[in-house]
């Protein structure tokens, strides 16, 4: 049945979720363009002082992170990724869902437990003051707050996004390149540099991209560890100098360099496109490892989640655990992971129903404008949380505004902050910023789904409606589940937006955490940490239930 042909409720059916995907593109646009507005605001007389004492340094140990995190990322990433995918050796089978479990620990939480570990009196000093004098133990203890030491540990817990996607490839890479490899005399070294790698590279672009943006979000442990990066110079112009239009200058320039690194991403995925011919689709063989190379694999694969994530984790629960045991659960906890609990649930629900609804309305109608909101919802996750908090702040202080002048005359009394300074300016940062998520998975599971299911549910006289119900709903629940679970965790885990945007007196476990450890006592949220590693295993575990390929006959 043609468009013109369709009935007038049909129509209205398309338009309003048309309409409701190019209102949430709108939406994630918004913050960028307030901070380019707000940039424009005059801040002469603080600029001489960023630029003699802030920027310069700013750009540099910005530039520097970035080189060192992506050089440790690409590093023990495509490191394992290679060894795991092509060689059978012990304890294989459980490195698979080990190593990318570091990605349940937020770059905050891993920075103030390497702190704990490493500082004077912390655990490693007394271990190593069993066998040395104490003096001479604190002179071998690496220190943590430094430019080297925040590489290390955000490096060690980003890793697995290389990881995963080099892995998809190096796993999936046809026989025949191998075997042709081989045929000239290329050692396993060799058809790694030669072959696997570069055929690799437009999924170690994406990973690297992601590393590198989660770098640049990241402000806690940035800020913890004394780097001051441009995130962290955004943050202290604008709380400490009192700067905003000042701070949105910066975010401008920051911005810039977000844009360079998705830019290099796709520029390193140009014309590089792999394909094996169609009658040889088999997947090369896994080498079987035995003796002391079987356990020089194993022990080179553990090292990464040893230091990502298994000590930080065992950290977290012996302190949980004595904490506990001794001073008793915190009585502020229960309400911080309420307030969690809520705020990520309400956002995820309307991120949900928003990116179901975008995919539908591209689904019935496959028009520019729905294409482009898809597009610009998917961008949003590019943009650092607190450059989205602070270009929040103009647009929803405006829509306060016009709602108290209206009330005002109405002759009603005028309601004052409801949305930016309320908790809902937090759920409208997290939609924003983790919309990406799923409408991301939502889109891939509609390309699962054939049009001819369309076509017969409206031969058999279905409506737009039924059809989402009986059709779209039930094969689309895997990814909308899985975008579910992604989304709330993201949202438990999100620092910059909810630290910058929550209200007065209201805490969440990430916010709470950042107090503890900003007064020098993080021992004390360990509980709070735990818990949200513990939540965060969980779509970890989802991301990787499938990740193995059988191997081929030996």
């Amino acid at each position: 049945m043609s468009y013109q042909t369709r009935p007038i409720a049909s129509r209205a059916a398309e338009q309003f979720a048309s309409l409701l995907a190019v209102l949430t593109g709108i939406a994630v646009i918004v913050p960028v363009i307030s901070i380019a507005l707000t940039a424009m605001q005059p801040a002469a007389d603080l600029w001489p002082h960023l630029l003699a004492y802030v920027l310069p340094r700013a750009a540099l140990d910005t530039m520097l992170l970035l080189l060192g995190v992506g050089a440790i990322a690409a590093a023990l990433g495509v490191g394992a990724a290679w060894i795991i995918s092509s060689f059978d050796f012990p304890g294989r089978s459980y490195l698979i869902w080990l190593l990318p479990l570091p990605l349940a620990i937020p770059t905050y939480i891993g920075a103030y437990v390497y702190v704990d570990i490493f500082e004077p009196l912390g655990v490693a000093h007394n271990v190593l003051s069993a066998w040395l004098p104490p003096q001479q133990a604190l002179t071998l203890l690496p220190s943590m707050r430094s430019l080297p030491g925040a590489i290390v540990i955000i490096g060690l817990v980003l890793y697995p996004y290389v990881y995963l996607s080099a892995r998809a490839m190096f796993q999936t890479q046809s026989a025949e390149f191998a075997e042709a490899a081989r045929l000239l005399g290329a050692r396993r070294w060799q058809e790694f540099c030669r072959v696997s790698l570069p055929m690799a590279r437009p999924a170690l672009a994406v990973g690297l991209a992601l590393v590198l943006l989660e770098t640049l979000n990241d402000i806690g442990a940035s800020e913890y560890l004394g780097v001051r990066t441009m995130t962290v110079s955004i943050f202290t112009t604008w709380l400490n100098q009192g700067s905003l239009a000042g701070a949105a200058q910066i975010s401008c320039l920051m911005l810039f360099v977000v844009a360079a690194l998705v830019l290099l991403e796709r520029y390193g995925r140009r014309q590089r496109a792999f394909t094996a011919a169609a009658e040889s689709p088999r997947i090369a063989e896994r080498k079987r490892l035995s003796g002391a190379a079987g356990w020089l694999a194993c022990a080179s694969c553990v090292i990464p989640p040893l230091f990502g994530f298994i000590l930080p984790f065992a950290y977290l629960l012996r302190e949980s655990i004595e904490r506990s045991l001794i001073g008793g659960i915190d009585a502020g906890l229960a309400e911080a992971m309420g307030n969690s609990v809520v705020l990520a649930l309400t956002a995820t629900v309307i991120v949900l129903l928003l990116g179901l609804t975008a995919n539908v309305a591209n689904r019935w109608r496959d028009s520019t404008a729905t294409l482009a909101s898809i597009g610009a919802s998917q961008a949003g996750y590019a943009v650092p949380g607190l450059i989205l908090a602070l270009g929040l702040l103009a647009p929803l202080v405006a829509f306060d505004n016009a709602i108290n002048a209206a009330a005002r005359g109405l002759g009603a009394a005028a309601p004052g902050l409801l949305l930016a300074g309320s908790s809902a300016a937090v759920v409208i940062a997290y939609a924003i910023r983790f919309m990406a998520v799923a409408t991301g998975l939502t889109q891939a599971g509609f390309e699962r789904i054939p049009r001819d299911y369309d076509d017969s549910a409206k031969v058999a006289g279905a409506s737009e409606w039924t059809c989402v119900r009986a059709i779209y709903l039930p094969l689309l629940r895997p990814a909308l589940w899985g975008a579910a679970i992604l989304v709330f965790v993201d949202c438990l885990k999100e620092l910059p937006a909810t630290l910058l945007l929550r209200p007065l007196n209201v805490e969440t476990l990430s916010t709470s955490i950042y107090q503890f450890a900003s007064r020098g006592s993080f021992e004390q949220g360990s509980l709070a940490a735990l818990m949200i590693v513990a939540a965060s295993i969980v779509p970890v575990i989802w991301l990787t239930r499938f990740a193995d390929v059988p191997n081929g006959p030996a």
